[in-house]
């Protein structure tokens, strides 16, 4: 029989970059369409805005891995469409994510009085033990603000949920969104109060890793 000794070296390499890292979480974006979710996800995995970003159809994902404290961290990162006929869609990956980022546009009322009824889903679909977060994107519009700082700040903290607000086209805080829930996540796992087995295989693709000089507290 012969044998293909390159090929035999490229499946070696993918399991062993497949294998390399030290914890995998799975995130999920969630909230209306036309929010800014996709912006988030490229700005934070490919350091870009992508001007004129159309609706997502359904889910899409994408991976980056982020070193935090000399730990490997793979973040899995899911982009769920906003739109109504995909809820069915999309309500079959919440059971299995380690976090929840529930995002509005800070200049959409709309989009922040449709929460209630994502928080709904969240506890209908998501397991109990779930992160979840909530963003008021696009900051840079402050001047079409509509939905006041406080007011989401307090909404956040009735419903036990952190909060932050950010710009995906200025990339203000959308670093610190996804390392910050990475630290937390870590924290999480390492108390044992996190279930990581619907996440214990990693899926295609491999992100750049960076940096990140410790905000939070790992041990």
């Amino acid at each position: 029989m012969d044998t293909y000794p390159g090929n035999t070296w490229l499946s070696i390499m993918i399991r062993v970059n497949m294998e390399d890292y030290d914890y995998l979480f799975k995130i999920v974006l969630i909230g209306n369409a036309g929010v800014g979710k996709t912006c988030l996800v490229r700005r934070f995995t490919q350091g870009l805005f992508p001007p004129g970003q159309g609706a997502t159809i359904g889910v899409d994902f994408m991976i980056k891995t982020v070193e935090i404290k000399g730990e490997k961290v793979k973040l899995q990162i899911w982009d769920t469409a906003g739109q109504e006929r995909f809820r069915s869609i999309t309500q079959s990956y919440y059971r299995s994510a380690n976090a929840l980022i529930l995002t509005y546009d800070i200049t959409c009322e709309d989009s922040f009085r449709c929460l209630p009824e994502w928080l709904r889903e969240i506890e209908q679909y998501a397991n109990t033990t779930v992160v979840t977060i909530l963003v008021g994107n696009k900051i840079d519009l402050a001047e079409k603000r509509e939905v006041l700082r406080q007011r989401a700040e307090e909404f956040a903290d009735s419903q036990s949920m952190l909060y932050l607000e950010t710009s995906a086209k200025e990339s203000d805080n959308v670093e610190k969104l996804f390392l910050d829930l990475a630290c937390k996540l870590i924290r999480e796992a390492k108390r044992n109060t996190l279930d990581n087995n619907d996440t214990a295989h990693s899926m295609p693709g491999e992100g750049k890793a960076i940096s990140y000089l410790g905000c939070c507290n790992t041990n």
